[in-house]
């Protein structure tokens, strides 16, 4: 009888677990992880655990009751960051083509949607498509981009419900980032949101006690 082939037996791959810097780690010392912090004390405690070299963002991750929400917001003071605004027209669709996507938020007229369908799969993913619920399929696309080039736009995850948006710099005034937070939360909704963190750029996060504000 000939001997049994033995099996290959594969070998478990283990993830890599991701190092942080000496720099990070010293910054999420100061943060307690079980702690709601106040408005002022998460904003205060964002701007000292900068470790980025550079000006960075002071940024926030609001955890939502569901997937879908979206729309503008007006802040009172400067965030530092702008929406890109495009309008679709056939230059844009071969940009789209060519995977060359750099705009936030793309405006269409009700004739240029049957071109845009081809590339759903390309732009939904993103939450690029244009939609008549965000108000961004309209008949006057310039006028549109106009008025929505004040507002700073946000919108969930597509597949999660995470928000994502930049209040301000790390060197903004506190004042100005508390203002700018609690327009966010307005807008949004506070009923919607079950969780806000502030963070900077590559700083820990802090849990923003949202009954504070």
């Amino acid at each position: 009888m000939k001997p049994k082939a033995k099996k290959a037996v594969k070998k478990k791959v283990t993830p890599k677990t991701k190092v942080r810097s000496k720099k990070y780690q010293e910054a999420r010392k100061k943060v307690d992880r079980k702690r709601l912090y106040s408005l002022p004390e998460a904003i205060k405690l964002a701007q000292e655990t900068s470790i980025s070299k550079f000006n960075g963002s002071i940024e926030v991750h609001l955890v939502v009751k569901e997937t879908g929400l979206k729309g503008g917001i007006k802040f009172p003071h400067p965030t530092g960051k702008q929406t890109k605004i495009a309008i679709a027209n056939e230059a844009l669709l071969k940009k789209i083509e060519q995977g060359k996507i750099d705009f936030d938020l793309l405006l269409a007229t009700p004739a240029m949607m049957p071109k845009l369908t081809k590339y759903a799969k390309i732009l939904g993913p993103k939450g690029l498509m244009p939609n008549p619920k965000a108000g961004t399929i309209t008949d006057k696309p310039e006028e549109t981009a106009k008025k929505m080039a004040g507002k700073t736009q946000f919108k969930t995850e597509v597949k999660a419900p995470l928000i994502h948006l930049v209040i301000g710099q790390v060197n903004s005034k506190p004042q100005e980032l508390e203002a700018n937070f609690k327009i966010l939360i307005e807008t949004v909704g506070i009923n919607k949101i079950n969780k806000a963190i502030i963070t900077s750029t590559m700083g820990p996060g802090i849990k923003v006690d949202l009954t504070s504000i």
